[in-house]
């Protein structure tokens, strides 16, 4: 699957932005689809999930203030930003994987189809 992110940009504290995560080859609907984040000099860290059943995962940093859903007619995953803080900039990334464990859903490397990052820079 071929996964195509985008929906970044530049806001300021408490502006929302929704970002989406685009695929091709594969339906979404039958993947776990994730959203990961990496600022700078900071590893990859776990946003939120939904997994092919339609259920719904989340960090803490974020949960209440974004929402991860699918739209499965457009074969798209969006993650809905409110209540943007300095502290969400970073850039971001979709993955996918059609065979993950509950258990390894906040997991970087098992995820097998990566997106390119779009960026999102929050000004306070």
């Amino acid at each position: 699957v071929q996964l195509q992110a985008s929906g970044g940009g530049l806001v300021q504290a408490g502006d929302s932005l929704r970002l989406s995560c685009a695929a091709s080859g594969r339906t979404l609907s039958r993947e776990t689809v994730g959203w990961f984040r990496q600022a700078p000099g900071k590893e990859r860290e776990f946003v939120a999930a939904i997994r092919y059943n339609g259920y719904t995962y989340y960090d803490d940093a974020v949960k209440g203030r974004f929402t991860i859903s699918r739209n499965n007619a457009e074969n798209t995953v969006y993650l809905q930003m409110n209540s943007l803080k300095p502290e969400d900039t970073a850039d971001y990334y979709c993955a996918s994987s059609g065979s993950l464990i509950l258990s390894s859903i906040r997991t970087a490397a098992q995820y097998s189809s990566w997106g390119q990052g779009t960026q999102v820079t929050v000004s306070s």
